[in-house]
């Protein structure tokens, strides 16, 4: 039997498309949970290590996200930026899916980044 999720409870599963990125507020720190190309599911932060601009508005192509603002595109399974002008990674976050529902806790960075500043 699994153990209680850890995290915040954020969508279904079925929630998010193939290739579709939702933003949400985690104790008012904005996070892209995005699903990729292969229909893997990944948490990080929603804002551009290069300029303060939302993710999740950009497009997803493979296991990538890129920014609508000026091209950076990023890993979602690293945070690494693949793509100039970005050379910082965004954090990237723990995700778990329970009973077809997606938690992210914001309190595990999984990628080295620097942690989130919560409320």
């Amino acid at each position: 039997m699994a153990g209680t999720p850890r995290g915040e409870l954020i969508c279904s599963v079925d929630d998010i498309q193939v290739k579709q990125a939702l933003r949400v507020l985690i104790d008012d720190y904005p996070v892209v949970v995005v699903r990729d190309s292969d229909g893997g599911i990944h948490a990080l932060g929603d804002t551009c290590s290069h300029a303060d601009i939302s993710l999740s508005e950009g497009e997803v192509e493979g296991c990538a996200i890129e920014c609508w603002g000026h091209g950076s595109q990023f890993d979602l399974r690293s945070g690494a930026p693949l793509q100039l002008p970005a050379y910082e990674p965004v954090p990237v976050f723990a995700l778990e899916i329970h009973d077809n529902d997606v938690y992210v806790d914001v309190t595990t960075v999984t990628n080295g980044a620097p942690a989130p500043q919560l409320g």
